[in-house]
């Protein structure tokens, strides 16, 4: 158990995320879908995803501070509620301006509890072991994100988009519901401090000027890969399933199963390459990671059966190869006394950014798949030759913490 770094406040954080993962891609992936279904069009998906990362990245930054000022465990409390006020308006309301707003709630939680959650792995786990803890959270992570979509698509075919996605939204609010019961349980309050804590910082501003010039470099890099995500990525389910109108090559049942490929490749890699992450230099995962990423959208745009989709699914799948040691890097480069805060901001900054390449890949998708396609893989060739030229290495953590 001490390989893996589960300790009582990380298996606390881990059934939350099952729990909340699960209801969550139940229901999630098929969004755009079920936004169609609801007469809302193209450029309500484009929205979705925009907004997507838009609010994430404005929510990133309060998430650290709430995490600093209320504590994890009662700032992982508040996220959950909001989440599940989010499910709750959409199983009331089947339209699309008020899915658009209950998506403000429960689409935020990932990039608002990522900061408390990266600060628990810190504060539990001793410096050699982060790595590896963080791989563990992101292996587990994925489970729901690979079951989920079968479960969903499954909804679907029997109850149709619209009640499907519904009803599988009050899946998601019972396990969110018991989230908060086993969080509260398992997850340990935060030791005593011996002096004063530090105030947790309100501005933005002024805690850009703890953030380190490897940590930017790192960020600009980011940046330009997430481009390459996330211009294509609502409009993946749409490129795979099709529309009423125009079918696409795989059933929604058989979409579930390429994200379950997915997700099933990135869980094989994370232990070993977790492993060997904390024992040697960081920045050959990372630069691999990128690398990934910037093939998928070019591997997307020839794959036109389920055999090569699901080639296609492996590959975005090898993109987590390098994304734990990138969150662990992280940790290691900011400051040890404001950690929660510094990865909302660099959070913040990233997605508000990002959320720009959103918005414009809807506005690519109608013009051109292929145009969509094509701007992704370029932005992806721009962030991996950016993080491989000037990004910051850094040798294998001690064995032990310090005394």
């Amino acid at each position: 158990m001490e390989f893996f770094g589960l300790r009582r406040s990380i298996v606390g954080l881990l059934s939350m995320v099952v729990l909340v993962g699960m209801g969550e891609h139940m229901a999630e992936q098929f969004l755009p879908l079920y936004l169609l279904s609801l007469g809302g069009g193209f450029i309500s998906v484009g929205f979705l995803n925009g907004m997507d990362n838009l609010l994430g990245a404005l929510y990133s930054f309060p998430g650290g501070y709430l995490s600093d000022r209320l504590g994890i465990k009662r700032a992982l409390l508040v996220f959950n509620l909001v989440s599940m006020a989010g499910f709750i308006v959409v199983i009331l309301v089947p339209a699309w301006p008020a899915v658009l707003a209950a998506a403000a709630l429960f689409l935020s939680w990932t990039a608002i509890s990522l900061p408390a959650t990266m600060s628990l792995v810190a504060r539990v786990l001793p410096r050699n072991k982060r790595t590896m803890g963080v791989s563990v959270h992101s292996f587990v992570r994925r489970v729901p994100m690979a079951l989920g979509p079968v479960i969903g698509g499954a909804f679907v075919v029997a109850w149709g988009v619209e009640w499907g996605v519904r009803l599988a939204f009050v899946g998601a609010l019972a396990m969110a519901g018991l989230a908060v019961v086993l969080q509260q349980l398992l997850i340990e309050d935060e030791p005593a401090r011996d002096g004063p804590a530090p105030a947790a910082e309100r501005s933005p501003l002024r805690l850009w000027m703890f953030m380190s010039g490897d940590v930017r470099n790192l960020l600009v890099s980011d940046i330009l890969v997430r481009f390459c995500e996330q211009i294509p990525y609502a409009f993946v389910v749409v490129w795979a399933v099709g529309t009423d109108r125009q079918p696409g090559p795989v059933t929604a049942v058989q979409f579930g199963l390429l994200r379950s490929i997915e997700m099933a490749t990135a869980m094989l890699i994370y232990v070993p390459v977790a492993w060997m992450a904390d024992r040697s230099r960081k920045k050959p995962f990372v630069v691999m990671t990128f690398v990934f990423f910037t093939l998928f959208p070019l591997a997307l745009y020839f794959s036109r059966s389920f055999w090569t989709l699901a080639a296609a699914f492996v590959l975005r799948g090898l993109k987590e190869f390098g994304e734990p040691t990138r969150k662990a890097l992280i940790m290691d480069l900011v400051p040890e006394d404001r950690k929660a805060a510094m990865f909302g901001l660099y959070y913040l900054v990233r997605d508000v950014i990002v959320s720009a390449a959103a918005f414009g890949g809807a506005l690519l998708w109608s013009h051109s798949p292929a145009l969509n396609l094509g701007a992704a893989f370029t932005f992806g060739v721009l962030g991996t030759l950016w993080f491989a030229l000037r990004g910051k290495d850094l040798g294998p953590a001690p064995t032990k913490p310090p005394a």
